[in-house]
């Protein structure tokens, strides 16, 4: 969680994706309270986790800590008797897990926690990836090739996985490991995924990395760029955060201007972080990089004292 934005978790209902078998249900959904740092003094400085009544105070743990990427807390509940097998409000806790839109480098833990106790990913071809377990996705991809051109879809807070690569996956999630052994053993690092029925999406896995909560996927975005990834893709658009509050349809983008759209307040990126990937992106593109001295916003900035 970023320390500069506070968030309430408020259970609510998901509206679904007919196109792409993904049932309407009850997706946790966040209002992000804070977005920028000028907000904080109006904000309360501890997380506030509101929970639907009708949940059970163990379930109610369970899910604060998957927000909190808490291995202890998760570990908890598991040993006080909850069965990761069984479902919450409809869905499954690994589903509540990766649905949320937490990142960090503690998630290959819990999930795999999760996974030792018995849960059950609706598609365990992208464990290893989840799990940034580099040995066991090259064992995997040795024991069968065609995994490189895997696809798969997934509930995503933020950059669709829908009709997505395993590449796609790790650079969603801020995986590198995983995604080093992809391009190593053969990944189309632009490798399209679905378009829905708008005609929007259709994006690569350099689109995941450019905007990415607390710029996790970074590396990736270098990684992906050294690896010959184009960053002069344009597309009709892409829906950001779909079935979330905070959905945003992006119209007519590139990696460039949609690394841009970080700057929204919904998608509340840091403006230094937003501007070195575009200036990375540009240079990959053989393009100028003009003087960027108004970083960070000047205009903003005061207010972050006021």
């Amino acid at each position: 969680m970023s320390p500069d934005c506070f968030v309430t978790h408020v259970p609510g209902p998901y509206q679904g994706d007919a196109q792409h078998g993904l049932a309407a249900d009850s997706r946790p959904r966040f209002h992000f309270l804070g977005l920028v740092r000028f907000q904080q003094r109006a904000l309360a400085a501890e997380l506030d986790v509101v929970m639907h009544s009708t949940m059970t105070t163990t379930d109610e743990e369970l899910l604060v800590a998957f927000e909190l990427h808490s291995v202890e807390r998760i570990r908890a509940v598991l040993d006080a008797g909850l069965d990761p097998r069984s479902p919450v409000r409809g869905k499954s806790p690994v589903n509540w897990f990766t649905e949320m839109y937490s990142r960090s480098d503690r998630f290959p833990e819990c999930l795999r926690l999760l996974l030792d106790r018995g849960a059950v990913l609706d598609d365990p071809v992208v464990a290893p990836v989840l799990l940034d377990d580099a040995d066991a996705l090259a064992a995997a991809i040795r024991a069968d090739p065609s995994l490189v051109g895997h696809r798969t879809t997934m509930v995503s807070a933020f950059t669709p996985l829908v009709g997505a690569s395993l590449l796609h996956v790790a650079a969603e999630y801020g995986n590198v490991n995983a995604a080093r052994v992809l391009v190593e053993m053969g990944a189309d690092v632009d490798a399209r995924a679905a378009v829905d029925e708008y005609g929007l999406n259709g994006h690569t896995p350099l689109f995941h990395t450019v905007n990415s909560s607390k710029n996790r996927s970074e590396p990736l975005l270098r990684l992906l760029l050294e690896a010959g990834a184009r960053s002069d893709i344009r597309l009709p658009g892409i829906t950001w955060g779909k079935g979330f509050e905070w959905e945003t349809t992006c119209f007519d983008v590139t990696p460039i201007s949609y690394a841009q759209l970080g700057l929204l307040p919904q998608m509340h990126r840091r403006d230094r972080d937003v501007y070195e990937n575009i200036r990375r992106l540009l240079e990959a593109s053989g393009r100028n990089v003009p003087p960027l001295g108004n970083v960070p916003n000047r205009y903003l900035e005061p207010k972050a004292n006021a």
